[in-house]
């Protein structure tokens, strides 16, 4: 009999947990790499271009910085994100509005905690970690339905109707786009008539735009611009600098709000205190911006829209149902019209279709469920970043930028991306009982 602390003493909240599935995926497709199998990295959503060197360089002279930094983050580095902001998304946010933290992960696990909510409302599919911080603060989650016909946006009217049903309720919406895991962006339209319905209901709106400079046009709107009084802007150097390891997010927080930027400050001097020196200094850099980083995101929107075409159009001819992606880099494929083949092969899940998938062709993709999606409905997340990113953006920058990135550029530069397109293509049209 041991006198240690049993595993009863976690609290049931992060004892029914799961670890993130796009993290597990990734640490299973690491796994498998070092056991010798060939794995295409379909299925974790991480940016493989470099960190622009200038940046780089930025980290490397500023190694020795050491000390403690403001809570809120760098003074210079949120007139930086300010001024960013302005430069990029077109609206102002005063640097005392910006708050710095490790990671937009953790800025929105935060405000979870940080607010009294009745309800978090979440548009099915997203991002798999939103629910998790509404669960683990304590708060009641739904989903709310989308339609596959509409690119899964969020229908203001599903809103309203659901508001209505108890107006009195304080409510929180989650709102991610270009979207992880389908790669759609909202028309400025629909944000508008998102914004009124929130304002109307005086919801409080996360907005998580994480993939806000790698929309494939370069012209996102913020849903911020239509009801700045209620929203959080979150954004973060993971996606557009390519530096998710680096852990560095910001969010924008309204004038209107302060009392609850002065809470998360609160919050994050008694956690994590502050983010790691070298970094804040570094992001100055790249929130400043240079004509050369102009330049660089110009040819990573260019490469991710070329990819992105290729990718919906690859998987359309092979039977499945899907969209182009506007932005990100996922697109959110659906096998319905596959069913009874899948069937007829025992795979009658779209877990059960993602763990059959890796086993017999090495593609390791992520099943719609986790992201908020029916396990019977055969949708799954694909990632189309498989591939050397530094190698392509240099081949890139030698192609006119009016020219088109064809299938042959593909083909030679994103070739592990297209190789596992067609192994996945070929897997799910196969005939029952034919192995690909």
């Amino acid at each position: 009999m041991t006198s240690s602390p049993s595993p009863d003493w976690l609290d049931p909240r992060v004892r029914s947990l799961p670890p993130s599935p796009t993290l597990a995926m990734n640490e299973l497709s690491l796994s498998l790499m070092a056991a010798g199998r060939e794995v295409y990295r379909l299925g974790f959503g991480q940016s493989p271009f470099p960190v622009p060197e200038e940046v780089v360089e930025s980290l490397r002279r500023h190694a020795h910085a050491k000390d403690y930094l403001p809570v809120r983050g760098l003074p210079a580095l949120r007139e930086a994100v300010a001024d960013h902001v302005t430069r990029h998304l077109g609206f102002r946010y005063d640097p005392g509005q910006v708050i710095v933290g490790p990671g937009t992960k953790e800025l929105l696990f935060l405000t979870q905690l940080a607010i009294e909510a009745d309800e978090v409302l979440i548009p099915s599919p997203s991002w798999v970690s939103y629910e998790p911080h509404a669960r683990l603060a304590g708060r009641e989650v739904t989903w709310l339905p989308t339609r596959r016909a509409d690119r899964w946006h969020l229908d203001p009217e599903v809103l309203r109707h659901h508001c209505r049903q108890a107006p009195s309720r304080r409510r929180v919406l989650v709102l991610n786009y270009p979207n992880n895991p389908n790669g759609a962006t909202m028309p400025p339209d629909r944000l508008q008539a998102i914004a009124s319905v929130a304002r109307e209901n005086r919801l409080l709106i996360l907005a998580d735009e994480i993939y806000a400079l790698v929309d494939h046009a370069g012209t996102h709107t913020s849903i911020a611009t239509f009801y700045p009084e209620g929203t959080l802007v979150t954004n973060g150097l993971s996606k557009w600098c390519s530096a998710g390891g680096w852990r560095l997010g910001t969010m924008l927080v309204p004038g209107e709000l302060g009392w609850l930027g002065d809470a998360l400050a609160t919050l994050a001097s008694e956690t994590y205190s502050c983010v790691s020196a070298p970094i804040q200094h570094a992001a100055v850099t790249a929130y400043r911006g240079s004509p050369a980083i102009d330049a660089y995101l110009r040819q990573v929107r260019r490469l991710l829209a070329a990819l992105g075409r290729h990718t919906a159009q690859r998987l359309m001819d092979a039977g499945l149902d899907l969209d182009p992606p506007d932005g990100g880099f996922y697109v959110f494929p659906d096998a319905a019209s596959f069913a009874e083949s899948l069937g007829a092969r025992d795979i009658a899940t779209a877990p059960a279709f993602c763990d059959r998938l890796l086993q017999d062709t090495g593609v390791a993709v992520l099943p719609g469920s986790a992201f908020g999606r029916p396990a019977e409905e055969f949708t799954f997340r694909l990632s189309y970043v498989d591939f050397d990113g530094a190698a392509a953006l240099s081949a890139a920058e030698r192609v006119a930028i009016d020219q088109p990135l064809g299938q042959a550029f593909l083909r030679e530069h994103c070739d592990r991306t297209l190789t596992g397109l067609d192994l996945l293509a070929e897997w799910v049209s196969a005939p029952v009982g034919v192995r690909p």
